[in-house]
């Protein structure tokens, strides 16, 4: 089974365009692919074409706490 990746730029974006249910759907697919026994990997695209790695989460714990961090900076 292949990672469910996570792309930070793209939560970055929507972070920014204050898109809820876009965040709300990659977290919702997240959370299913942990359900189901994969892994979920935060990745940062760079320039170059170089992927990081920057976290891995494998437990709903993890990935809510991730969440939490991310829905912080949205605007009321």
């Amino acid at each position: 089974m292949e990672d469910y990746i996570i792309n930070v730029g793209k939560i970055e974006e929507l972070q920014m365009l204050n898109d809820v249910a876009g965040l709300d759907s990659i977290f919702q697919r997240a959370k299913v692919m942990l359900v189901g026994g994969g892994i979920v990997a935060v990745v940062r695209h760079q320039r170059t074409g170089e992927t990081d790695r920057i976290e891995e989460f494998s437990t709903l714990d993890d990935l809510a706490a991730y969440k939490d961090r991310v829905y912080k900076y949205l605007h009321s």
